[in-house]
C-alpha cells in the first residue's frame, strides 16, 4: 500500500483550505493530494467526486495561479480524486500566505525563513545582497593574508589571482555587485562584521554536568580568523586528551579528531543564518561537546538527510564558494561524510545531528577508553604544561573565596592584564580554580575558589 511522504498527502474529503497543501507542493518538489483516503490509507471514497473534477482546477487557477492535474480513479471501495502539482519555479502564495511541503507536513513560511525562500526562488541568497557604504579599503589585510595562505596550498585559484590587489581578488571571487561589496565579502574579510550583522561571532562555554558555566570565550572578526581561533581554543583550552601508553611512549588522543572538529566549525560558519542575530554556540562538558548553528535546512530536508549522500546546498553560497577556493572545504556536500570518516579513522565516537526548525545541533558524546585517563592537572607541574609556576603560586595563596584584587595583593602583582593572562585564566582553564558567579564572569562581586582538582594537586605537591 502506498504511504504518505514528502510527495503524497491523503484527505478523506475536499475542503478549500487544502489549497494550502497544493501551494506547499508547488513551492517544494511537487506532489499529489489524494481525496478519498483516511489517515491510515484506507479508501473511504471522495464525496462529489465528479463535481470536484471541475471545481478544483478552477480554484487552483484563480487562487494560486497554477495549473494542476486532477484525475478520477475508481477503486472497489470508492472513488479517489488525485490532484498532481508540479514544482513551481516562482513562489506561490495562497491569500498572501506562503506554504511549503517539508517531509510529510505542511509549513507556513514567515520571517527569516520566508525571506530566504523568496530570495532562493528568485535565484538570490542572503549573502549575495550588495552592502552599501563599505569598500575594499575598509576590509582587514590580515583576513586576506589568511585566505591567500590557504588558497596558495589548494591551487584552486591561478597564481595571478592571488598576486592581484585585494579589490581585484574580490572581483575574482564574485564578491562584488553593481560596484558594491556583497554581504559575503564583509563577513569573510572585515575585522568587525558585527557592525552590520549582529551575532556574527562564535561563543564557547565550558560547563559542569548540568548548566553551571565555568568559563567562556567569544571569537569575533572575519570568518577565516573565527575558524582558526575557534579550533585553537577548543583544542588547547576546552578539550582534554585521553592519555594511553604504548610501552613507555605516551600517546594523547582527543575525543574528537581535529579534522572532524574543523569540518564541524566550518559547516557552522558557512551555513549559519547571519540574519538571525544569534551567534554560533559551542558547549563543552567533560563527556560531550555540541555545536549549535542558528539557521534553517532547505525546506524539504531533514537532519537525517545530512548524514546520507546529498548535493551541496549551502545557506550562504558566496561564503561557501570563497571557502572552497581557499581549499578548506569541498563542493560536493560531503561535509558530514568527512566528519564520519575522520571519526572512524581515529576510532572515536561519531556525532549525532538534530534539527529543531530554529537551528542545527551536532553533538559528540564519549566515554574515555578503559586504559586511558584525561590529561588533567592531577600530575605534577613538570609533567602538565597547563600548570605553570604562576598557577602554582596562585594555588598556594588561595584559601576560601577571594576577589581578584585580594589575590593580586597576596601575589604582589599590580598589572591586572598580566594577572589575568598568566594566573587566573590558565588556572580556570585547567579546572584548578572556579568562579563563584560563573554565569556573570565580569561581575564586580566575582570571587575565586580552589576546586577539588586544585586541592588534590596542592596536596600532592606538599606530600613530596
Amino acid at each position: 500500500m502506498t504511504v504518505e511522504d514528502q510527495l503524497t498527502e491523503w484527505k478523506e474529503s475536499w475542503r478549500d483550505e487544502y489549497l494550502r497543501w497544493l501551494c506547499g507542493f508547488a513551492n517544494a518538489e511537487g506532489g499529489t493530494l489524494v481525496i478519498g483516503r483516511d489517515d491510515r490509507g484506507n479508501v473511504v471514497g471522495a464525496p462529489n467526486a465528479e463535481k470536484l473534477l471541475t471545481e478544483i482546477p478552477n480554484k487552483a487557477r484563480d487562487l494560486l495561479g497554477i495549473v494542476v492535474s486532477v484525475k478520477l480513479r475508481e477503486e472497489p471501495a470508492g472513488k479517489l480524486i488525485e490532484i498532481s502539482v508540479e514544482p513551481s519555479p516562482t513562489p506561490i502564495s495562497y491569500r498572501g500566505e506562503y506554504h511549503i511541503r517539508s517531509g510529510s507536513t505542511k509549513l507556513q513560511l514567515t520571517g527569516a525563513a520566508l525571506t530566504a525562500f523568496l530570495l532562493r526562488k528568485f535565484g538570490r541568497h542572503w549573502d549575495s545582497a550588495p552592502l552599501p557604504g563599505v569598500s575594499a579599503d575598509d576590509l582587514d589585510p590580515e583576513a586576506f593574508k589568511r585566505f591567500r595562505k590557504h588558497a596558495k596550498r589548494s591551487e584552486r585559484l591561478p597564481p595571478e589571482a592571488l598576486e592581484a590587489s585585494n579589490a581585484e581578488l574580490l572581483e575574482r571571487l564574485h564578491l562584488t555587485e553593481v560596484a558594491m561589496l556583497k554581504r559575503a565579502a564583509v563577513l569573510l574579510f572585515h575585522a568587525d562584521p558585527e557592525r552590520w550583522f549582529t551575532g556574527a561571532y562564535v561563543k564557547i562555554g565550558m560547563f559542569r554536568t548540568g548548566a553551571d558555566l565555568l568559563y567562556h570565550d567569544e571569537i569575533h572578526g572575519d570568518l577565516f580568523g573565527q575558524m582558526e581561533r575557534t579550533i585553537e581554543l577548543l583544542r588547547t583550552k576546552y578539550m582534554m586528551a585521553w592519555i594511553t601508553y604504548e610501552g613507555v611512549q605516551r600517546v594523547e588522543t582527543y575525543p574528537i579528531p581535529e579534522a572532524a572538529l574543523r569540518e564541524a566549525v566550518l559547516n557552522a560558519l558557512i551555513h549559519k543564518d547571519y540574519g538571525s542575530g544569534t551567534p554560533i554556540q559551542i558547549r563543552v562538558f567533560e563527556d560531550k561537546l555540541s555545536v549549535w548553528n542558528p539557521g534553517a535546512l532547505p525546506p524539504t530536508w531533514t537532519a537525517e538527510r545530512l548524514l546520507l549522500p546529498h548535493p551541496s546546498r549551502p545557506h550562504n553560497p558566496d561564503v561557501a564558494h570563497t571557502f572552497f577556493r581557499s581549499g578548506l572545504i569541498e563542493a560536493w556536500g560531503r561535509g558530514y561524510a568527512r566528519i564520519r570518516e575522520a571519526c572512524q579513522a581515529a576510532g572515536t565516537p561519531e556525532p549525532s545531528v538534530e534539527y529543531d526548525g530554529a537551528g542545527l545541533t551536532m553533538q559528540w558524546a564519549w566515554q574515555p577508553p578503559e586504559t586511558a585517563h584525561a590529561a588533567t592537572p592531577e600530575v605534577t607541574p613538570e609533567v602538565t604544561p597547563e600548570v605553570t609556576p604562576e598557577v602554582v603560586r596562585m594555588l598556594d595563596v588561595l584559601d576560601g573565596e577571594l576577589g581578584r584584587r585580594e589575590i593580586q595583593a597576596r601575589l604582589g602583582l599590580t598589572d591586572e592584564k598580566h594577572f589575568r593572562e598568566f594566573y587566573q585564566q590558565p588556572a580556570v582553564a585547567a579546572g584548578l580554580i572556579e568562579m563563584t558567579i560563573p554565569d556573570k564572569p565580569n561581575s564586580r562581586l566575582q570571587k575565586y575558589r580552589i576546586t577539588e582538582t586544585g586541592r588534590a594537586l596542592v596536596a600532592a605537591r606538599r606530600a613530596k
